[in-house]
C-alpha cells in the first residue's frame, strides 16, 4: 500500500459504527454541529479539536477522513463518551476491524470476567449460554 492510500481513510462502504455513535450523542445531548464542535475540546491542550462541517459530513456520511488520537480525545470530551468508544467505533468504520460492541454494563463486566477464565472454561460456559439462549 502507498503512502498516499494510507492517508485516504475514508468509511468503508456500509460502515457506520463511527457515524451511529456521533448521531446518537449528539441528538442525545441536543446539540447542533456548531456547539458541539465547540464542546469538542482536546483535555491536555485545550485546542477544539474538530470543525462543525466535519462532524456534519460525519454524520450524514459524506466522505471524511478518518479521525486521529487528538481528535478522539476531543470528542470524547465533547460527547461525553470514554475516548475508547470512539476508537471502537472509528477503527471498525474507518479501518474495517470486527469488535463486538457492548451496549449493557452487565455484558461489559461479563465480558471483563471470561478474559480471566482458562480457553476450557470459556468454552464451557460458552456451551452453557448457547443452551441457555436455544431453551434447552
Amino acid at each position: 500500500m502507498s503512502l498516499m492510500a494510507a492517508e485516504d481513510r475514508t468509511a468503508a462502504p456500509g460502515r457506520t459504527q463511527f457515524r451511529d455513535v456521533v448521531v446518537e450523542r449528539k441528538n442525545a445531548l441536543n446539540l447542533s454541529y456548531a456547539k458541539l464542535a465547540v464542546r469538542c475540546i482536546h483535555p491536555d491542550t485545550g485546542v477544539q479539536t474538530v470543525k462543525d462541517s466535519w462532524l456534519h459530513r460525519v454524520a450524514t456520511g459524506e466522505p471524511v477522513q478518518a479521525p486521529d488520537y487528538d481528535m478522539l480525545l476531543g470528542m470524547a470530551a465533547g460527547l461525553e463518551v470514554d475516548v475508547d468508544v470512539l476508537q471502537d467505533a472509528a477503527s471498525a468504520q474507518f479501518f474495517g476491524t470486527k469488535k463486538v460492541f457492548i451496549e449493557s454494563a452487565e455484558a461489559k463486566a461479563f465480558i471483563e470476567d471470561a478474559d480471566r477464565l482458562t480457553p476450557a472454561q470459556r468454552e464451557a460456559v460458552q456451551a452453557l449460554m448457547r443452551s441457555l439462549a436455544e431453551g434447552q
